[in-house]
């Protein structure tokens, strides 16, 4: 598929009709929004949606929205020439790449808010972020249309908030999470991982190796919320990582669980934490998810 012909529309009616014009030959549509800086992660989501779809659509946008004051947003790497590339080696066939402006017009004011998932992990840490995830992705799911829409797990809060607003909104829209994508060496890939330098790259990798330490202790038994949390916390602090937080939760509702709370058969352990300057998340589901593989 190296030569596959990929459409680039930068348009809302454009995007809008070419998807209509998929459903309107009998094709089923997938689509996989994303930011671009794209890897092999999202690449995975662009295969994952050719399984559910005749034809894939992918969205590249930077979403000024969901960025706080002092993020990252006007060094996130742009490199759509690459990026549709990339895109054709894999088989899609639209890309939307709009401009701010097409996506937040003038005077624009509303905002999608979904409760109770919101409020923990990233939520205090990134004020108005899934605001702005939550917004613009309802604005490109109303745009695809009808279509079958590929997430990363990586992002599980992501997720799990997109889950919930295609409900609480009747999109239609069947929403599919693909399980997180790692590197070699066990990172989970990012395109932010291209900001660290070969001594944090080493570092970061006690991120990986604590879920993995957390998954063993799951598996051998171990339900008490503290002792499967505690340790991961002691093994970034140890790796010289600065954590924004690393809890134990319910997987649907985000709740973290107290220390000696009881976990049952399912709990979502997510991380985010700075690794120099650079901010990583991942997450492992236990009872769910394979244990990370990690190099020594």
């Amino acid at each position: 598929m190296s030569d596959h012909p990929v459409q680039v529309l930068r348009s809302v009616p454009e995007f809008r009709a070419a998807c209509d014009a998929v459903r309107g030959r009998g094709e089923r549509l997938g689509f996989v929004p994303t930011m671009g800086a794209l890897h092999a992660g999202h690449l995975r989501l662009v295969e994952v949606a050719r399984r559910y779809a005749e034809r894939v659509a992918v969205s590249i946008f930077v979403n000024p929205t969901q960025f706080g004051p002092n993020e990252d947003f006007s060094k996130y790497p742009r490199t759509l020439e690459r990026d549709v590339a990339l895109l054709g080696s894999v088989g899609a066939d639209l890309v939307l790449s709009p401009s701010a402006e097409e996506m937040y017009p003038k005077g624009e004011t509303t905002r999608v808010h979904v409760g109770e998932l919101s409020e923990h992990f990233c939520g205090p840490f990134r004020p108005g972020h899934f605001d702005g995830v939550a917004t613009v992705v309802t604005k490109l799911l109303a745009m695809a249309g009808p279509c079958t829409a590929v997430f990363g797990r990586k992002d599980f809060q992501q997720l799990k908030i997109i889950e919930r607003l295609a409900r609480d909104l009747m999109l239609p829209v069947v929403v599919v999470g693909e399980p997180t994508v790692r590197d070699a060496d066990g990172l989970a890939l990012s395109s932010r991982n291209a900001y660290l330098s070969a001594d944090e790259r080493r570092r970061a990798l006690a991120i990986p190796r604590a879920l993995a330490g957390a998954a063993a202790r799951f598996a051998g038994g171990e339900r008490r919320a503290g002792t499967l949390i505690e340790p991961v916390r002691a093994d970034l602090a140890g790796a010289g990582l600065r954590a924004d937080y690393a809890d134990i939760a319910d997987p649907e509702r985000l709740f973290p669980f107290a220390l000696d709370a009881h976990v049952g058969e399912r709990a979502v352990i997510a991380v985010a934490a700075f690794c120099g300057t650079t901010r990583l998340i991942d997450n492992l589901v236990l009872g769910e998810d394979p244990a990370p593989a990690v190099s020594a």
